[in-house]
């Protein structure tokens, strides 16, 4: 019988971790130690959509798939549970959480679905934790910026959210005055501190205008880049070094190529 492509992937996982001629680096690793390869194949993923490289993505697909099969292999063995038991869950959820496709719910709108949708979570929450704390399952090991964005919509959920943006606006010219007020008092753990509610405010700020905060930085990100990158070569088609070049001269570049898009 043929195998099909997953059935091929489970056994060379099997394989790999077989104590008796396995791959020693493979026998080694814990949910621990392969966590952090997970979450980096995750952003690899999401760089090969933004380049739009399908073939790329096919090849980071199938090493994020990997890591899913390896975490089910290691939790095998231990006998807690497999990668069968990892696809009935997600579709079991997948299930519930349609009721308008795989029942006979319907909505109004997109919007009626995500308020039933987080409804749903709750529920799904309360069971499996006893809890009904709307922030519990936040986890802790996202990304600051996302992990903001998760928090302010979950509250936004039950009503705890500005009611326009002229109000978070309002709020981050607060949040900067207090910022300097820090700096003015020459207090490292206020500073740290206040920047890190104006970065919250300002993550606040994009989700209300409907702006992914993490692509709007990643987009600042690759903008500062592409024009450091033109002062770069700009000195270099000069014959100049850029560690010795003044900060105006350099600003001016900095200016021409804002210029130059």
């Amino acid at each position: 019988m043929t195998k099909t492509p997953l059935q091929r992937l489970r056994e060379i996982m099997e394989r790999l971790r077989d104590p008796d001629g396995g791959c020693p680096w493979d026998l080694e690793q814990t949910f621990e130690t392969v966590a952090p390869y997970t979450i980096e194949e995750a952003y690899e993923v999401d760089d090969a959509i933004r380049r739009g490289d399908m073939e790329e993505l096919k090849n980071e697909l199938g090493d994020l798939l990997l890591q899913v099969v390896f975490h089910a292999r290691m939790a095998e063995e231990s006998g807690l549970f497999d990668l069968d038991d990892v696809a009935n869950a997600i579709s079991d959820k997948m299930v519930s959480r349609h009721p308008h496709v795989f029942g006979d719910k319907s909505y109004a709108d997109a919007e009626a679905q995500t308020l039933d949708w987080e409804n749903l979570k709750a529920a799904e929450r309360k069971e499996k934790t006893g809890s009904d704390g709307l922030l519990d399952d936040v986890p802790l090991a996202l990304p600051g910026l996302k992990r903001a964005q998760k928090l302010q919509k979950r509250a936004a959920t039950v009503g705890f959210d500005w009611p326009d943006a002229e109000r978070v606006l309002a709020k981050v010219d607060e949040e900067l005055a207090e910022v300097r007020e820090a700096i003015d008092l020459k207090d490292i753990d206020k500073i740290e501190e206040e920047i890190g509610d104006l970065l919250f405010v300002c993550t606040n700020l994009a989700r209300k205008m409907k702006v992914d905060g993490e692509a709007a930085l990643r987009r600042a990100n690759a903008k500062f880049e592409r024009r450091f990158r033109y002062i770069e070569d700009t000195l270099k088609a000069a014959d100049r070094e850029i560690r010795d070049t003044s900060l105006d001269d350099m600003e001016a570049l900095w200016v021409e190529a804002k210029r130059r898009e």
